[in-house]
């Protein structure tokens, strides 16, 4: 009885003491979880601490920046070249479609707005995926930890470095809004084919503004964000649509629009850029840009600063008259070169400096030393104005022999007597140029040629420089012509108009710089020169309907290097053509063969493309249009039988009538204004044989004769040296192509360009 009593205490005690035992055993779990999980979480706690050492700073992370790629503009601010490590421009989120950035949310992070950086539910989920797979079909990374990696991290996939990606997202929503992530990550994903951020995206697969993406080009592109190159419509159209599909269900599963409108879009044709989307920098005036960038943008700013910190450059150049100018230059058959500069300012409107770039990076219009031949003539026939002599003066075109063998010849192998120095220099003879250069002496051509702007060190102390021996660049001579055209300013060319960093900071400005060189009256004398050689001697070809034209060609004497340098209102170009080893460009390869076509090609569609004023603006120069006999410089009557028009300084020009063609004789022997004849060495004995209208010995002369005074100058220059009789143009090449290929491609290495 008794012990049936006790039966169920002992029951109740056992009970308890198994409760105690699985409570202490509990309690030691719950202590051993305790002192894991604190373990965990400081081990946890030093893990981030160590791996947070070397990650940027909130202030750092603040100043980081992507690369940009500078962009540089001709003068209407239209794009013509980008430089860049990685092709960029930045763009705020309100200059962004809508549909781009709610397809790139659908297709990459949709629960951006609501999670702090890292979406805790997104890697549970793409865990699992992989896990049932077995192998990774999902990414569990937030927009923020993308841009977080794209900033600051490799691309390595280790568990270390997604745990700096966790924390620097994090970082990054304390220091952003949603709205800002999502624009800095627009702008920094790479979409493939060397295309960084929306802005270069939209432009290179659609040609359009990022803001005017439609709902299936957006898809389209978001859908590159993955894997940019595996699903490029360029590399294969069937990857690309399906995944555009994937990101239009995202966008309906979203409820960013229906199934019939995720439909449509997907069946929508894109309009792709043809072709494929280049990787090459965008450059459509590329010996333009090698230019800037090697002489100005990198020894100013350095290399980082132009290739990554997005400068708008703005430039001088017209990208209308740019491409009119490679396609003149490419119309040559042999290499060539193209400058055209404004007069009024200097800006340098177009420059190429060969037919291919990617072919050759010898920059003709700058670094070639050539001979410009009877293009320099010009600078002569200043010279001796600025001396006193007049367009209408007289100078023998006869044979002229230097005691070393010298024998300068025309072109045509003949001799034309006594001409006035206006026809000299519209049929380009070369004689009676060499006697107006001997006459005032060289020193005065050659200090005329630097007054207007030939910089050249390549200019010979001797009389061959009258018929362009020396070498000049093409872009000096363009700048040489200017005054011409301008009123007598020397015009420094200059390329660049602004430089402005990606904020809008403005780094340095450049105008024109125009200083006076020759007098306004000497200015328009020349110009009213040159509009005859087009009008009626070596130019003819390049004359434009209803438009002053003004130039003058250029030829070397072994037909190696042909030029046309010349003008319309409102720019002057120069075209140059020659062969870079200096071999002739063939049998009578003159200037007005070869390279005046070109210029008139490019300068017709510069007409067509600035519609300037039809005639030169003569502004304060004191001048008067004289219409006079081209045999005798006098005064034309109705019975000279070819007359011309001559720009002149107001009461310097002949006052009476041709006597040779119905004026009176007596009173052009009284006119103090009568063209003068100019004599050098022997050409008093010449007279007889190639005087103007002379019968006879000059004492011997008949009433009908017309005189003409002799001219000296005021202070007989100093004997002039002819050229050594066997020397050849280019023995020694001032400028060797080789050489500056080679120069070229170090400093591409000088500036990390270039391995």
């Amino acid at each position: 009885m008794a012990d049936g009593r006790r039966s169920p205490e002992k029951k109740e005690k056992r009970k308890k003491k198994s409760f105690s035992i699985m409570r202490f055993l509990g309690a030691s779990l719950l202590l051993c979880a305790a002192l894991f999980l604190a373990v965990a979480a400081v081990t946890a706690a030093l893990y981030v601490k160590r791996i947070s050492a070397d990650l940027p700073s909130l202030e750092q992370m603040a100043r980081q920046r992507p690369n940009l790629a500078t962009e540089i503009y001709d003068r209407q601010n239209r794009l013509i070249a980008k430089l860049f490590l990685e092709n960029r421009t930045w763009v705020s989120l309100e200059q962004i479609s809508p549909w781009m950035q709610k397809a790139t949310l659908a297709a990459e992070d949709g629960t951006f707005y609501s999670h702090g950086g890292v979406d805790l539910s997104s890697i549970v989920r793409a865990f699992w995926i992989n896990l049932t797979y077995g192998k990774t079909r999902q990414g569990a990374s937030t927009i923020t930890q993308q841009l977080a990696r794209n900033l600051f991290l490799s691309r390595e996939r280790t568990i270390e470095r997604k745990a700096k990606e966790a924390i620097l997202a994090v970082r990054l929503e304390r220091l952003y809004t949603k709205d800002q992530i999502l624009e800095m990550y627009l702008n920094t994903i790479y979409f493939g084919h060397g295309t960084w951020g929306i802005a270069a995206a939209s432009q290179a697969y659609f040609a359009k503004k990022p803001h005017q993406l439609s709902v299936a080009e957006a898809s389209l592109l978001a859908g590159l964000v993955a894997a940019p190159e595996l699903y490029s419509p360029y590399r294969s159209m069937e990857r690309a649509k399906a995944r555009q599909g994937y990101v239009l269900r995202r966008l309906a599963d979203l409820g960013q629009l229906d199934r019939e409108q995720a439909q449509t879009a997907l069946a929508s044709p894109l309009t792709l850029q043809k072709g494929t989307v280049s990787t090459a920098p965008l450059n459509k005036a590329p010996y333009f840009v090698a230019h800037i960038l090697f002489s100005h943008l990198l020894p100013t700013y350095g290399m980082e600063t132009v290739y990554q910190e997005g400068l708008q450059i703005y430039t001088t150049i017209d990208l209308p008259l740019q491409e009119a100018a490679q396609e003149a230059v490419r119309s040559l058959k042999s290499e060539g070169a193209l400058v055209a500069l404004a007069p009024g300012t200097g800006e340098v409107l177009a420059l190429v400096g060969g037919k291919d770039f990617e072919v050759s990076k010898f920059n003709r219009a700058v670094q070639a030393f050539r001979q410009p031949g009877s293009a320099f003539k010009p600078f002569v026939y200043a010279a001796a104005l600025q001396e006193g002599l007049r367009p209408v003066d007289h100078v023998l075109d006869a044979p002229l022999v230097y005691e070393n063998g010298w024998e300068p010849q025309n072109y045509s192998e003949k001799f034309e007597g006594e001409i006035t120095l206006l026809e000299a220099l519209t049929q380009s003879y070369n004689v009676s140029t060499v006697r107006v250069a001997e006459s005032i002496g060289i020193s005065k051509v050659i200090s005329m040629a630097r007054t207007l702007g030939i910089t050249s060190p390549h200019l010979p102390h001797d009389l061959s420089l009258a018929l362009g021996s020396g070498s000049v660049t093409p872009i000096e001579l363009a700048q040489a012509y200017c005054p011409f055209a301008n009123g007598g300013y020397r015009v420094t060319p200059y390329f660049i108009r602004e430089i402005r960093r990606h904020d809008g900071e403005i780094l340095e400005q450049q105008g024109p710089r125009l200083s006076q060189a020759i007098s306004p009256e000497l200015a328009a004398q020349m110009q009213g020169m040159l509009l005859n050689v087009v009008r009626s001697g070596t130019g003819r070809s390049v004359a434009i309907p209803q438009m002053d034209v003004f130039g003058k060609t250029g030829t070397t004497n072994d037909w190696s290097d042909a030029w046309f340098v010349g003008a319309i209102p409102g720019v002057v170009a120069v075209v140059y053509a020659g062969n870079d080893d200096h071999k002739p460009l063939g049998s009578r390869a003159t200037g007005s063969r070869i390279a005046a076509p070109a210029w008139k090609a490019f300068m017709s569609k510069a007409v067509a493309e600035l519609h300037p004023t039809p005639s030169f603006y003569l502004g304060d120069a004191d001048v008067e249009l004289v219409r006079v006999c081209k045999a005798t410089g006098y005064l034309a009557s109705p019975s000279c039988p070819a007359t011309v028009e001559a720009l002149m300084e107001r009461g310097k020009g002949p006052t009476s009538v041709c006597p040779s063609h119905g004026g009176n004789w007596y009173a052009s022997q009284m006119d103090p204004q009568a063209p003068r004849l100019l004599l050098v060495r022997d050409d008093t004995l010449m007279l007889a044989q190639y005087g103007l209208g002379r019968h006879g010995a000059v004492a011997q002369q008949t009433p009908e004769t017309v005189p003409f005074p002799s001219y000296a100058p005021p202070a007989p220059p100093a004997p002039a040296r002819p050229p050594k009789k066997e020397e050849r143009p280019y023995q020694v090449d001032p400028s060797p192509a080789k050489t500056l290929e080679d120069r070229y491609q170090e400093l591409l290495k000088q500036y990390g360009l270039s391995n």
